[in-house]
């Protein structure tokens, strides 16, 4: 599915996101740098968009992009040009590196289509040295209230109609809407993450419905 949707797949961020998915890759950044990493892996790069920003930034030597769905990796090589940004073929419940390799790891918009989330969270936290950091940018289930509903009006009928239109491929934009229904929320992600072993977890909604970041620790 991501694979036929490669080819839209950063206008549609746009327009769905009204350009805020920007916003949330330049905190997503910080976060993961806050720390001094110099070395970051960047788990579902997708088109590559944070690992190029990840790359672009003073003090960072080495970073590393991996994704199971090729055509969207092929975009991000395109991307990248010359750039030296290595990008892998690989899942999130089985990464090719040793233990302790990254200083820090990302991830956007990724983990709620990973069929098994305790797995990949716990991968991620092996390849992080000690003291390493984890940022994860999400979209989280909201329950109940106003402004969950509203959301719910935007994603669950607007979006599917944005992407049989722009995309071509209004399946796919109507699993967008469902893969966050069946998703944990930021609580559940955070206690997630603990259970994975991390430490000094910590989350807060960047933008509308349930877009959360989170920040976990070794």
């Amino acid at each position: 599915m991501f694979g036929r949707i490669a080819r839209r797949y950063d206008l549609m961020n746009r327009l769905m996101t009204a350009g805020q998915d920007r916003r949330w890759r330049r905190l997503t950044v910080a976060a993961a740098l806050a720390g001094g990493a110099r070395s970051v892996l960047d788990v579902g790069t997708g088109t590559g968009d944070l690992a190029l920003a990840l790359a672009t930034q003073p003090h960072v030597e080495r970073v590393v992009g991996v994704d199971i769905a090729a055509p969207m990796l092929a975009l991000a090589r395109r991307k990248a040009g010359d750039s030296v940004l290595p990008l892998a073929l690989a899942s999130a419940v089985a990464l090719p590196f040793h233990d302790a390799s990254f200083d820090a790891a990302t991830s956007a918009f990724v983990v709620r289509n990973i069929r098994d989330l305790d797995t990949a969270l716990r991968e991620i936290r092996r390849v992080l040295r000690p003291g390493g950091r984890y940022v994860c940018l999400e979209i989280t289930r909201l329950d109940n209230g106003p402004r969950a509903r509203l959301f719910r009006l935007y994603f669950d009928h607007l979006v599917p109609r944005l992407g049989g239109l722009i995309a071509g491929d209004p399946e796919a934009y109507a699993y967008l809407p469902a893969s966050v229904h069946r998703f944990l929320s930021a609580r559940e992600l955070a206690r997630a993450m603990l259970a994975a072993g991390f430490t000094h977890v910590r989350y807060r909604y960047v933008g509308p419905g349930g877009v959360a970041l989170h920040i976990a620790e070794i």
